[in-house]
C-alpha cells in the first residue's frame, strides 16, 4: 500500500504560480512512477505530468509543457509540481498518483497505469 497526501493548492491570479506537493508513505520503494492529473468541473480527469521514480525522466501534457515542472525528492518520498504562468483553464482539482505495476510500454498518461491516488488539492485561477 502507498498513501499519498497532496498539498499546496489555493487561489491565485492568472499569471501567478503555485507549487503542489505530494508526500508518499508506505511501500514507496515499489513505485515506478508518480503522476499528476487534474479534473475541472464538468470535465473528465486529464493527465498533467509524470515522473519516473528511478530515472527522474519527466513527461508533460501539451497544455502545460513549458509552464509546469515536475520534480521529486527521493529522500522525502515527495513529488512536486511547480505551476507557473497559470491560466484560468488550469483551474481544477489536482491529484497525484503512484504506479507500482510494471508496464511495457508505459505511457505515463493513462490513469489505468496508476494504482494509488491522493485526495486532491484545489487550484483556482482568477482573471
Amino acid at each position: 500500500q502507498v498513501q499519498l497526501v497532496e498539498s499546496g493548492g489555493g487561489l491565485v491570479q492568472a499569471g501567478g504560480s503555485l507549487r503542489l506537493s505530494c508526500a508518499a508513505s508506505g511501500r514507496t520503494f515499489s513505485m515506478y512512477a508518480m503522476g499528476w492529473f487534474r479534473q475541472a468541473p464538468g470535465k473528465e480527469r486529464e493527465f498533467v505530468a509524470a515522473i519516473n521514480w528511478s530515472s527522474h525522466n519527466t513527461y508533460y501534457a501539451d497544455a502545460v509543457k513549458g509552464r509546469f515542472t515536475a520534480s521529486r525528492d527521493s529522500a522525502k518520498s515527495t513529488v512536486y509540481l511547480q505551476l507557473n504562468s497559470l491560466k484560468r483553464e488550469d483551474t481544477a482539482v489536482y491529484y497525484c498518483a503512484a504506479s507500482v505495476k510494471y508496464y511495457v510500454p508505459r505511457t505515463y498518461s493513462g490513469g489505468y497505469e496508476y494504482d494509488y491516488w491522493g485526495q486532491g488539492t484545489q487550484v483556482a485561477v482568477s482573471s
